[in-house]
């Protein structure tokens, strides 16, 4: 009767344990959701404040708050045509893109070709050129902006979008080299072995090896470089500042801030167009730039 009964405990007390642990699990997982919700909210409610706002008549935002344009909707159009008609914002985003997507194009595949040089190929002067890099990522830009603005004008690209570019390029691909660096340095050394066996061409090798698996870190790169070229205002005001070339969008948006002469509907408008295009290549692309950003940082 009692070996019946201390069978009867040891099989169940084990369940009772685990049932404890899956409410405690159960719990916790409960709780991050709820913390991440709050955060999504937190973010999500002024990009809607900022998009009801930008639809609202002149008089109802001056008088009420945005939430009420739940209760009392009356939304026009009007204040983007005022932006893209008047304002000029039409040709501030084509200034923007013409700016950010060549920057993004070139330091993600100039990044990736330099990393790919500095990790699997031996050449003199390698280490120091690692060492160079390491020490550009501390340099700060805004140094070198007076004596780049005089070989600009020397040479004839003051006053060109060529020379935000070169500016942008130059000092973003040194950040660039080192991220992608430590992604291609976690690819197994036996995939190289086997290229080299093969009779792959160095060329070979990175074409069919090194490019289809570091999707995910140029992804991350080529995100954070047209978020920081696409949000860049000093480089764009100095390098552009008294030319005809249309301004970007970030210089238009602080113009406007700066006046009234036109409402606050053509601003929030403006404002709203600015941050479209980066919120969508970020909700497109996010699933790569987490994995991109955890590869890279881990190398061996």
């Amino acid at each position: 009767m009692t070996t019946s009964t201390e069978s009867t405990v040891t099989t169940t007390s084990p369940p009772a344990r685990g049932g404890r642990s899956a409410r405690r699990g159960f719990s916790w997982r409960w709780l991050v959701h709820g913390i991440v919700l709050v955060l999504m909210i937190s973010w999500f409610v002024p990009i809607l404040a900022l998009l009801v706002s930008s639809i609202r008549t002149q008089g109802d935002a001056a008088s009420s708050g945005w939430w009420t344009a739940f209760v009392r909707p009356l939304f026009t159009a009007y204040n983007y045509q005022l932006a893209l008609e008047e304002v000029g914002v039409a040709g501030s985003l084509g200034t923007s893109l013409a700016i950010a997507v060549p920057v993004t194009v070139l330091t993600t595949v100039l990044s990736l070709i330099g990393a790919f040089a500095l990790t699997r190929m031996r050449f003199p002067g390698r280490t120091a050129l690692s060492l160079i890099l390491v020490a550009l990522l501390v340099t700060p830009p805004q140094i070198t902006l007076v004596p780049l603005l005089r070989v600009y004008h020397a040479v004839g690209l003051s006053g060109t979008i060529p020379a935000i570019w070169i500016y942008q390029v130059g000092f973003t691909i040194p950040f660039g080299i080192f991220l992608v660096r430590g992604f291609i340095s976690g690819i197994p050394a036996e995939l190289f072995e086997s290229a080299s066996v093969d009779g792959a061409t160095v060329l070979r090798t990175f074409r069919s090896i090194v490019l289809p698996l570091s999707i995910p870190v140029m992804a991350s790169l080529a995100i954070m470089q047209f978020l920081w070229s696409w949000n860049d205002l000093l480089t764009p005001l100095i390098f552009l500042g008294g030319s005809s070339v249309p301004a970007p969008i970030t210089v238009e948006v602080a113009g406007l801030a700066q006046q009234t002469s036109q409402g606050q509907g053509a601003l929030m408008a403006a404002t709203f167009l600015s941050i479209v295009i980066p919120l969508v290549l970020v909700i497109a692309l996010q699933r790569y730039f987490v994995r991109g950003v955890l590869g890279g940082a881990v190398k061996g």
